[in-house]
């Protein structure tokens, strides 16, 4: 027994480290790979494919995440070959920004394909795996934590990123994409050392846990946890009409240096870094149902915010409110997930959850990219059409399906209007001062 709990905190600790790795990749991957698609010609079509089309790969080869794990004999095995493949995948496209030849876009598109798949595949394993060292009460602000450390160092990553960008601007930006995408590579392969000291544990077969796709859908009915995943589902969707194209809007319509767009960015991750511990505690305290529905209103209002200013300090400050948001659903939305689901279910419905909300995602940004091409535009600029579009169908989904799931945790009762109050600080609720 002693020998299982100096086990689990050796793969916490080694996990740690695996994140603060990946959180450098991430920095790069996660905010400059639509401008290094620019950089190569992208049109705002290609923009909508390059966001939507790799995470929607990656979310349908999830569906036989559970069968890989059994035939390579553990979660472990697969992380760590997945991680592998991720880093190989970063170096192939740090040289495409050094190689001079045709349908460099497509190529990028390819890459980033195998990049999302090699990824998806690990993250049902990944996220098993956590929910086996963790106590059901402790993991939102365990996850609050974790991820304001490894937030500080993806905003760390993000900074020096774009600073050395907007300096290799000077005389080529083509070898300042190179050098962030070699750093990203050079820091996957290093998380993947400390992913192998990982400690797997083994899972008990059920029968029960063996159900299909369609038998999932299926149960959409009676099934809390299915209704809960059409609602994150159809927030992505809606939110994803707009997502890919602010870079666009910033870099292409506003002509923001690569200087100010990372200052931007900076402060929508900072503001999520700052709201994650928050969020955490208070999912804690009443449950995760009711922070989710809280905090995804809030992301429903962010690109209407956009029409009113192109002052940069007001966009900056919507930009803030937006990364508050989506660190509330984040975090709320995969721990809803872990305590709904029973361990020997997880990897499958991780994996069932992924592919609707990737296959949403791909819907979204692909429908983007083909009405922005086409709106009249608004205010000068089709983009802000699409804004428009975006946040209504955001509170369109919002209210039509936010009280379809219900908590699934013992937890607090409280009114949407006492959480707000005690979100924002005017009236915190009792038994938020410890920790």
């Amino acid at each position: 027994m002693q020998r299982k709990k100096i086990d689990v905190r050796r793969s916490l600790r080694v996990s740690l480290g695996d994140g603060v790795f990946a959180s450098v990749m991430l920095g790069v991957t996660d905010n400059y790979v639509i401008p290094f698609a620019l950089l190569l010609g992208a049109t705002v079509q290609q923009v909508g494919l390059i966001s939507g089309l790799p995470n929607l790969l990656g979310s349908l080869s999830q569906l036989g995440a559970a069968r890989l794990v059994q035939r390579l004999g553990g979660r472990l095995r697969l992380l760590t070959r997945t991680v592998t493949i991720q880093a190989a995948t970063l170096v192939m496209i740090a040289f495409l920004a050094r190689l001079d030849m045709p349908y460099r876009v497509e190529g990028l598109l390819l890459l980033l394909a195998l990049f999302s798949v090699a990824g998806a595949l690990g993250r049902p394993a990944w996220g098993s795996l956590m929910t086996e060292y963790l106590p059901r009460q402790t993991r939102g602000s365990y996850f609050g934590r974790r991820n304001l450390l490894l937030g500080m160092v993806n905003v760390a990553s993000m900074i020096g990123a774009g600073f050395l960008l907007y300096t290799s601007k000077e005389f080529s930006s083509v070898i300042g994409f190179f050098v962030i995408f070699m750093i990203a590579a050079v820091c996957r392969f290093v998380s993947g050392v400390y992913v192998a000291q990982m400690s797997d544990v083994a899972q008990k077969r059920d029968p029960a846990s063996d159900f299909t796709f369609f038998m999932f859908l299926g149960r959409f009915r009676e099934s809390n946890f299915v209704k809960f995943v059409a609602f994150v589902a159809a927030l992505t969707f809606a939110a994803h009409l707009a997502s890919p194209f602010f870079a666009v809007y910033m870099l292409r319509d506003l002509q923001f240096s690569y200087l100010t767009y990372t200052a931007v960015q900076v402060v929508s991750t900072g503001a999520g870094l700052v709201a994650l511990p928050w969020w955490g505690r208070h999912a804690d305290l009443v449950g995760n149902a009711r922070v989710l529905r809280l905090s995804g209103f809030v992301v429903t209002l962010i690109p209407l915010l956009w029409l009113v200013s192109r002052n940069v300090v007001y966009l900056t400050l919507v930009q803030a409110l937006a990364g508050f948001g989506w660190s509330g659903v984040t975090l709320c939305a995969g721990n809803f997930i872990y305590d709904a689901v029973t361990p020997q279910k997880r990897v499958r419905c991780i994996g069932y959850f992924n592919v609707i909300t990737g296959s949403a995602l791909f819907l979204g940004a692909s429908a983007g990219g083909l009405l922005a091409a086409s709106l009249p535009p608004l205010q000068g600029s089709p983009i802000l059409t699409l804004f428009a579009i975006s946040s209504l169908c955001r509170l369109a989904m919002y209210f039509a399906l936010f009280r379809s799931f219900q908590e699934v945790r013992p937890s607090k009762e409280v009114s949407f209007s006492e959480l707000f109050f005690s979100v924002t600080g005017v009236r915190p609720l009792i038994g938020l001062s410890g920790d």
